[in-house]
């Protein structure tokens, strides 16, 4: 097993990382449904504008703010640890964070495993969640999670910094394209006229500064990868890893406020059994060891 360090990025919990991932395949579905179709079998589908305006609005809610200013109060530090500064000094350094949304919020896509598979017609990735944007009165910068679940968009996770939305902006203002990850080395492309290419270091040294065509990075991963899909030996003697969660508990508190006047949403409790790491390639399944450390192999 060879060892992949990866950029550490704080999140709000362990349990918050789990949890977004049971949401995020279902999550997106029904926003995609209307725009299944693709240029290229290959190419992973658009989210409608609209649904991104809806997922943006629930970022934009109150409660939300107010959650992701205390996260950059704690400077990424979970609830579940405790702080040197007191609560008051806490909810006094929330409110000065004055949080703001900056850039568009965007979907975010990755690695899909039917395309490692090499099932006929799966795109390379598909939308797996959105991404805002949200940056403080410091410069500190952290990323909220949404999916669509119940018919609404919800936010599932807090993440400091702001990859998701920096490498979209990246992929478009390098000559356009999709823009998508493959958690298990933490690597950035963009597909463009049929190509993968590198957007970060990871990226380059997966496929060359000059990236591969999408056949050859399907070899690629599926090389990779392929012998530990769902379903596979590695999968079922539970080399993936995973365990499970209940709520995650810095959603909880405010998920149990009363909903505010004139139907305003609060941010919900996320509730799951996930499954983490190389084997279930769903997405943030494999969030977490970006931030730590992966391995493949």
């Amino acid at each position: 097993m060879t060892e992949i360090k990866s950029r550490r990025r704080a999140v709000t919990s362990a349990a918050s990382t789990a949890a977004v991932t049971a949401l995020l395949t279902a999550g997106l579905a029904l926003a995609l449904a209307p725009a299944a179709h693709a240029d290229s079998p290959s190419a992973p589908a658009p989210v409608p504008a609209a649904e991104l305006a809806q997922a943006r609005s629930a970022v934009q809610d109150t409660a939300v703010l107010d959650k992701v200013g205390h996260f950059f109060a704690r400077k990424g530090v979970p609830p579940t640890r405790q702080l040197t500064i007191g609560a008051a000094e806490e909810a006094r350094a929330a409110s000065e964070a004055a949080p703001r949304l900056a850039g568009d919020t965007v979907p975010v896509y990755l690695l899909d495993p039917g395309f490692v598979a090499g099932t006929p017609g799966a795109p390379v990735a598909k939308a797996e969640f959105t991404a805002s944007k949200v940056v403080a009165a410091d410069g500190q910068s952290a990323s909220v999670w949404t999916v669509r679940q119940g018919g609404a968009w919800k936010v599932v996770n807090i993440a400091s910094g702001g990859d998701e939305s920096d490498y979209a902006a990246k992929a478009a203002g390098s000559g356009g394209g999709t823009a998508f990850r493959e958690p298990q080395v933490n690597a950035w492309y963009v597909l463009r006229d049929g190509r993968v290419l590198p957007l970060d270091d990871e990226a380059r040294r997966s496929v060359g500064a000059g990236g591969v065509t999408l056949a050859a990075y399907q070899q690629l991963v599926h090389q990779r990868y392929g012998d530990k899909l769902p379903g596979s030996a590695y999968d079922r003697s539970g080399e993936g890893g995973g365990y499970q969660v209940d709520a995650a508990p810095e959603f909880a508190a405010v998920a149990q406020a009363p909903q505010a006047p004139g139907g305003g949403s609060a941010l919900p409790a996320v509730t799951a059994a996930a499954a983490l790491g190389v084997t279930a390639l769903v997405g943030a399944g494999a969030v977490l060891r970006r931030r730590t450390g992966v391995r493949r192999g």
